[in-house]
């Protein structure tokens, strides 16, 4: 005969409380007016019995699915899972899931994979995703759905958002290079439809001025995208357009690791003829040959941020919209070098 599933009441009666007591102490959010131990006698009881909250039927009840929505460009960047996994620490512990989906830089896709996830009645969005002036942002705002971007910001200050000081990340690389006496510098600019791109590249021209350097036209090229391909594809315009470059400021890992592939075909050396920085400090860049000088962003605190934030919105969709900056750092490895060395070397022709 099969075993009959085990009910909230049959959970109630072995712990000794009301059937009210006893589902306020399985849910997932902070308890309200029960004592810890009444709270873990219930759920021990609830194990043992093999119980298991009806997660369907109690969305129904609360108009809640218990769900987030998690929306990033690309799938392949090494930087977005730390972002995801910063998000699911602090969520988890609120009982909620995640669904994650990526748009692949494709923005009819962007708003399709949003309604998607809104029809599967996730509680709230964290959205990696979002370009300036972003339709999707209005539509979200104008239905009163708890949203907040993460690694992006909105121009309009529409959605909360948690980002890094980004001219000041990129001044650090700046300044840094200038300091090894570098004074003819390139920047690889990312896409300028993302936040990050607009401000890394101002940036850029902002500590170049400060530090006294010209920058010239040819020594800024904005990227198609935040790709590998994308970075060799402007190296490969730097080095025809600037030939006494002696240092590359590059808006992201990907770009920079792209230059290398673009140095490598054109027998041009890192950091001997020029030297490389890149922005992220992703996962394995400390083991390229060379080890990438990067600029480092606390990705998984960014995710952790963010879903604060968006709890607070879940709870309260009038909380204020808040713009959180985090600080960045240089992380100095072996891909920058002074630049006396390189005016010794012999560069191809």
């Amino acid at each position: 005969m099969e075993k009959t599933k085990a009910t909230l009441k049959d959970v109630a009666k072995a712990a000794g409380v009301h059937i009210s007591t006893a589902s306020r102490a399985l849910k997932a959010e902070p308890q309200h007016r029960i004592t810890p131990d009444v709270v873990e006698r219930v759920r021990i009881v609830a194990g043992k019995l093999g119980y298991r909250v009806n997660a369907f039927a109690s969305s129904l009840r609360t108009k809640r699915s218990n769900a987030i929505g998690i929306l990033i460009p690309d799938l392949w960047n090494p930087g977005f899972p730390a972002i995801v996994t910063g998000v699911q620490d602090v969520v988890s512990r609120e009982g909620y899931e995640i669904t994650i989906a990526s748009d692949g830089n494709d923005l009819e896709r962007h708003a399709a994979v949003i309604e998607n996830m809104l029809a599967r009645q996730v509680d709230g969005l964290i959205l990696a995703t979002a370009i300036l002036k972003d339709p999707a942002i209005a539509s979200l705002v104008s239905r009163n759905v708890p949203a907040v971007m993460v690694n992006r910001r909105d121009d309009q200050g529409r959605a909360p958002s948690v980002i890094t000081d980004d001219e000041r990340g990129i001044a650090l690389a700046v300044e840094h290079l200038a300091s090894l006496g570098h004074r003819h510098i390139c920047h690889i600019a990312g896409p300028q439809n993302l936040s990050t791109g607009v401000t890394r590249k101002r940036g850029f021209l902002e500590a170049a001025k400060t530090l006294g350097l010209k920058v010239q036209e040819s020594q800024i090229v904005v990227a198609d995208s935040y790709s590998r391909d994308a970075g060799a594809r402007a190296a490969s315009r730097i080095i025809t357009q600037n030939r006494q470059v002696t240092a590359l400021v590059a808006a992201n890992d990907l770009l920079a690791l792209g230059c290398y592939d673009s140095f490598r075909a054109s027998g041009i050396r890192c950091p001997a003829d020029v030297s490389i920085t890149g922005y992220n400090d992703m996962p394995l860049v400390d083991l390229v040959s060379p080890p990438l000088t990067t600029v480092r962003v606390d990705h998984r605190q960014m995710g952790a941020e963010a879903a604060h934030l968006l709890l607070r919105r879940i709870g309260n969709t009038n909380a204020p919209v808040v713009d959180l900056v985090l600080r960045p750092t240089l992380v100095v490895r072996a891909s920058t070098s002074s630049a006396a060395v390189r005016r010794s070397s012999k560069r191809p022709s």
